[in-house]
């Protein structure tokens, strides 16, 4: 076994980069460390967390085999703010619920169609 930091980056084809630079900094907080003119990646939430934006609109919202991805809250009572975040950002709300008490969950597209799963565990 190889030892690593964990999952350290995901790449997604998207149609407007400063769209979706606009998305996960309003919803999640990330922040812009390189920048070219086909790709902008971004550091966050986490230490280690990276997601890069390629402009591939023809590819944009295509999950290829990829169902989904998450970010995992804090608190439990974060899912409104998040919910409320990604209302306000352009993303959309699929579904809501807990999976046990106190363990809620919601999963959300971003502007280019992306499922995202918040929740808390």
């Amino acid at each position: 076994m190889v030892k690593t930091h964990g999952l350290s980056h995901v790449a997604l084809s998207v149609v407007d980069l400063d769209r979706s630079l606009a998305f996960y900094r309003s919803v999640f907080g990330v922040r812009e460390y390189f920048r070219n003119e086909s790709t902008v990646q971004v550091l966050g939430p986490g230490q280690f967390d990276v997601l890069a934006f390629e402009k591939r609109p023809s590819g944009a919202g295509i999950p290829g085999g990829i169902i989904h991805f998450g970010f995992r809250l804090i608190k439990p009572e974060d899912i409104d703010v998040a919910i409320a975040a990604v209302e306000s950002a352009g993303g959309t709300v699929v579904s809501r619920g807990e999976f046990g008490p106190a363990l809620p969950y919601a999963f959300i597209r971003d502007p280019d169609g992306y499922e995202i799963e918040i929740w808390f565990e």
